[in-house]
């Protein structure tokens, strides 16, 4: 059973980062061509359900939006919480 929850977990993480990273580097290339852009409240949303990984990593390496601090500090928390719910979900299956 656990084995099962995991890879779902796994699987699920890995699609909402796959479309996090989507998400950022469309909104970067907007921005520099002055677009309509996903606002931050979207941006933020993702990240709390499951994308703050890859929202994070793009943010650092395409240089979007790492001047807010609320984005380079908010999606490092939303990261500590992601293992902190992970983790004590699977300590209590494994129990």
């Amino acid at each position: 059973m656990i084995d099962n929850l995991i890879k779902g977990f796994v699987i699920y993480f890995c699609f909402i980062n796959i479309f996090a990273v989507i998400i950022t580097t469309v909104d970067k290339i907007k921005a520099k061509q002055n677009m309509w852009r996903f606002s931050e409240k979207f941006l933020f949303t993702v990240a709390f359900f499951g994308g703050a990984i890859g929202e994070y990593i793009t943010m650092l390496l395409i240089r979007h939006k790492t001047k807010h601090i609320r984005f380079m500090v908010g999606l490092p928390l939303i990261i500590l919480l992601h293992i902190a719910v992970f983790s004590y979900i699977v300590y209590k299956v494994a129990n």
